[in-house]
């Protein structure tokens, strides 16, 4: 649940409501979350989810990339407008949950365009030498200024980039915080901001997406 989840709910299920319906598969997803993970809020929400799908519908990407999988639903609705010919690479670290994610990839009529990797994804981003249309990061925040500078060699004009959580449940508003993953949250926000390279908005949606667009 989100910060602004938690100050106006009410708002938050008139949004739900008045939104395009969730597919079944990711309705059987999220209801499994809950049921089989210790911290289902980690679980892109229903809100999120329209907003990669339509996203991804309107730019049909060839080439994605998602950091933090989690179990997939966030995944599921980036497939939703890929490229006859296009593909998703997912990472992850979490070998223990990873039986969800796949077990539902696999369902899913895009199985054969996900490509799920239980792979450090600094690692991975130092090695590659793909280029991608769209890319996604909800992962460890201790990480996301280091994100942000080794995905921008792997972009090109027009890819769109999108970080889950730059609000943090209102901690970006602390001028001097403590816990890191503010910290470095914060400077992501700043290092966006003053990158000429991106034209960026970030949306009050959930706990906040940073949403870029390479010039």
């Amino acid at each position: 649940m989100s910060f602004f989840e938690e100050q106006n709910p009410e708002m938050d299920r008139y949004l739900e409501t008045h939104a395009s319906s969730e597919p079944e598969i990711l309705r059987k997803l999220r209801r499994e979350t809950y049921q089989k993970t210790t911290q289902p809020h980690m679980i892109s929400g229903y809100q999120q989810g329209r907003l990669l799908t339509i996203v991804s519908q309107m730019i049909q990407p060839k080439n994605v990339l998602e950091i933090g999988t989690f179990t997939g639903y966030a995944t599921l609705c980036l497939t939703a407008g890929l490229a006859k010919d296009g593909k998703i690479t997912t990472l992850d670290v979490n070998e223990d949950l990873a039986y969800l994610p796949k077990k539902y990839f696999e369902e899913s009529e895009f199985a054969g365009q996900i490509d799920f990797k239980l792979q450090d994804a600094k690692e991975f981003l130092r090695e590659t030498d793909q280029i991608f249309d769209f890319i996604f990061i909800d992962a460890d925040k201790e990480n996301y200024a280091e994100y942000f500078r080794l995905i921008k060699p792997r972009t090109k004009s027009g890819s769109v980039v999108m970080f889950d959580n730059v609000l943090w449940y209102g901690k970006v508003l602390e001028e001097n915080p403590k816990q890191r993953s503010t910290q470095i949250i914060k400077e992501l926000n700043d290092l966006i901001a003053k990158d000429d390279d991106f034209e960026n908005l970030i949306l009050p949606l959930r706990d906040g997406v940073n949403f870029l667009r390479r010039k």
